[in-house]
């Protein structure tokens, strides 16, 4: 199995099994490969038994960048500024970084410069999200409202200058409020008028 035969794989990621099928070659052969390719440089190993061709992931789209967020710890979903971003509703930029919300755990991963923060949600408000192309991501108004409500637990920092509040649907933000407590309710209030 050769470099110039995995660039013939179109899928985003794959596993030792993936290459095993493809190629048919056994399983520890499969993993032999892509241990030696990543030590050469020539594959990404996103997590245990993923891998990434290295060119693929140099011009890897945001979206693609989403799905890799996704698997890298289940459940997830793309929140926080990253996805207020993703909506045109900041204008902040963030440069290899990229924020989700998960239901298992507070964690933060780094591949190649790229840095992926997770942040545990209390189960009740792990909600609020869509898949969209191949990547689950909160909605506008959900993304907002997990940052707020971080923001008063002292967990997270926003920005609420470089917020477009006119790019929410005040029902719909009323609606996901509903859930939480008067803090995150009057927090909200206070920065979009809901």
């Amino acid at each position: 199995m050769s470099i110039r035969q995995l660039r013939g794989i179109r899928e985003l990621y794959f596993s030792h099994q993936d290459l095993s099928d493809l190629f048919g070659i056994s399983s520890e052969s499969a993993m032999v490969a892509c241990s030696r390719y990543v030590r050469s440089g020539d594959l990404v190993r996103i997590k245990r038994n993923h891998y990434m061709l290295s060119e693929r992931w140099e011009r890897r789209t945001l979206e693609e960048t989403f799905r890799i967020a996704n698997i890298l710890q289940v459940p997830s979903y793309i929140s926080l500024t990253t996805a207020l971003i993703y909506y045109g509703c900041t204008t902040q930029i963030q440069q290899d970084f990229v924020e989700s919300v998960a239901a298992k755990r507070t964690r933060e991963f780094q591949i190649r410069g790229t840095i992926f923060s997770f942040t545990k949600l209390k189960k009740e408000y792990y909600a609020g999200f869509v898949k969209k192309r191949g990547f689950f991501i909160a909605t506008p108004e959900k993304a907002f409202i997990d940052a707020a409500y971080l923001e008063t637990m002292g967990r997270y920092r926003l920005d609420s200058g470089s917020m477009d509040f006119s790019k929410f649907d005040k029902k719909k933000m009323r609606e996901i409020l509903a859930g939480y407590n008067e803090q995150v309710r009057h927090r909200v209030e206070d920065l979009c008028g809901t």
